[in-house]
């Protein structure tokens, strides 16, 4: 019951819609209206305004992160556990991925995703954040870095992370980010992927 509650919270803080809000309070256009149509601090990039995608970026990751070290905080006092911890991190990405506030519908979970890695493992959040920058930079792809980290970030967790929990938990965000870049791979596969930076309307 208690871990069905706190997936419960997990998921409605994970469904804010910062890239929504954020582009609603500057006065920009809707995120979901132009380029890829995802309300993702990428897509908010290519409005042209550099804050609001950063403040989107914050946002999404910050869902993630408040999430898993919430669980923890709150360990004691309600008896919950490393699972719960798990649980929160990926009913907080199912969120964003499928949000309750945009019929659920809802970003790819790159950030929210890099959230609650980093507030599971520093040590585990900053190696997958190295690869997605680095293959970033490399290509200027946002997907394939994504997807780079994607691959990575449950054989790291497995690596550095003792509790089962949270390799099946970073193993089923990972499938289901890679699923959702799936239009993504093949735009890579023809060339016809739009590179990060690139105003597409």
């Amino acid at each position: 019951m208690q871990t069905a509650l706190v997936a419960l919270v997990a998921y409605f803080l994970g469904s804010v819609p910062f890239a929504v809000l954020v582009s609603r309070a500057m006065g920009l256009e809707d995120p979901r209206q132009y380029g890829s149509g995802n309300p993702g601090a990428t897509n908010v990039l290519r409005s042209g305004n550099k804050k609001a995608a950063i403040l989107t970026l914050v946002g999404d990751a910050l869902k993630g992160a408040v999430a898993v070290i919430a669980a923890r905080m709150l360990a004691e006092a309600f008896g919950l556990s490393e699972f719960d911890a798990a649980a929160a991190g990926l009913f907080a990405f199912l969120g964003h991925v499928f949000s309750a506030f945009l019929r659920f519908q809802g970003g790819k979970g790159v950030a929210t995703a890099a959230g609650v890695l980093m507030a599971m493992s520093p040590v585990v959040g900053g190696l997958t954040l190295l690869c997605w920058l680095t293959v970033a930079i490399s290509t200027r792809y946002s997907s394939a870095a994504a997807l780079a980290a994607a691959l990575t970030a449950p054989a790291l967790t497995y690596w550095r992370t003792p509790e089962l929990a949270w390799t099946v938990s970073v193993a089923a965000m990972s499938l289901i980010l890679i699923w959702r870049h799936k239009e993504n791979i093949s735009r890579l596969i023809t060339g016809q992927e739009s590179r990060i930076g690139n105003k597409k309307r």
